[in-house]
């Protein structure tokens, strides 16, 4: 495993994250269908160390809480502390009462003190804000993370899913302030939704911010035959959500991948992934929760794509409106539409 620094800042990560979002707690949330408990986790944790995997992600609403409250117990039988970069994220609603969501210096200070309890850590190496807050002024927010960093609870901070210009507005309101700017950007990018290629990509190169993506496999559509269904598919609103537009030009390019990776004589999950680094991506953040998923995605590092095979992967795609984005108040947010 190669590691590398994310974004501008001297923090080394491997260049694949392991998305915690799967493990958890089957009778809490949104997603209890296809999460895992903590047993059922334990061999995808250790696999994931043990392959020189040292980044983990979750967040606060992810089996509401249950998921940071498992790799903060399996990672300790497995790694130390200072050879990990633990990442979290904050914003939506943990409960639905004022206050408890969003990016005020309330609920971000409450977020972040809650999340350490549950992850049994003193603090976070990447704290994150989920989406964007309409109803706080991004003053507020960047002068709260700014706090939180120097009050030892976070490492550094870094943002998901938003606008560019919103991103830019953040990260210039710190620099004018003399605040910690985000190193980090945990964006929707995949072959089937490439619009942050238009802006956000290209500001976080020039920026120096390193890219996280979410869902680089599409909600798994990547990593299987077009008609094949898993029960995560079925049972998954937002990624039905997610991939509902140009569905003709989807299924061009998952028949693609499949074809390259028959070539190759890999998985088309490894195809897929392999794709992200093309386009200068950090690490993409990974699910396991079968045997093989890791190990795919150790290939998709060192798989070198053709020119050719990349045009190929990306001839049949269409623009999409977009999707994943939220500007949107968290009172408005139902505990379902949570995303990557």
């Amino acid at each position: 495993m190669d590691y590398v620094n994310l974004g501008h800042s001297g923090l080394k990560v491997s260049q694949l994250c392991l998305g915690c979002m799967s493990y958890g707690d089957t009778s809490k949330g949104w997603h209890g269908d296809w999460v895992l408990g903590e047993d059922d986790s334990r061999p995808f944790i250790r696999e994931a160390v043990e392959a020189g995997i040292n980044f983990f992600d979750t967040a606060n609403m992810y089996s509401l809480g249950a998921s940071e409250e498992v790799i903060g117990q399996l990672l300790p039988e497995f790694t130390k502390r200072d050879e990990i970069v633990v990442a979290t994220k904050a914003f939506l609603p943990w409960r639905q009462a004022p206050n408890a969501g969003g990016l005020s210096r309330k609920a971000l200070i409450q977020a972040v003190d809650d999340s350490l309890t549950r992850l049994g850590m003193d603090y976070v190496d990447l704290f994150q804000i989920h989406r964007w807050d309409d109803t706080t002024p991004i003053e507020e927010t960047m002068e709260a993370l700014h706090d939180i960093v120097k009050a030892g609870k976070a490492r550094y901070i870094g943002a998901s899913s938003m606008f560019a210009w919103q991103f830019a507005k953040a990260q210039e309101v710190a620099r004018a302030n003399g605040w910690t700017r985000f190193i980090a950007m945990q964006n929707h990018v995949n072959l089937l939704y490439r619009e942050e290629e238009r802006e956000m990509l290209p500001l976080c190169a020039d920026q120096g911010v390193g890219v996280i993506p979410w869902s680089p496999l599409a909600r798994g559509r990547l990593a299987r035959a077009w008609d094949e269904t898993t029960v995560r598919s079925e049972t998954d609103g937002f990624g039905k959500l997610l991939y509902r537009q140009q569905e003709d030009a989807d299924r061009a390019i998952v028949e693609a991948v499949g074809a390259i990776a028959a070539d190759r004589g890999v998985s088309r999950a490894t195809v897929a992934l392999a794709w992200h680094f093309t386009k200068g991506v950090t690490a993409p953040i990974i699910g396991a929760t079968k045997p093989g998923h890791i190990g795919a995605a150790l290939e998709a590092v060192t798989l070198d794509l053709t020119d050719e095979e990349v045009a190929r992967l990306e001839a049949p795609y269409l623009p999409k409106a977009p999707v994943g984005v939220a500007s949107t108040a968290p009172r408005d947010w139902s505990l379902t539409q949570v995303a990557g």
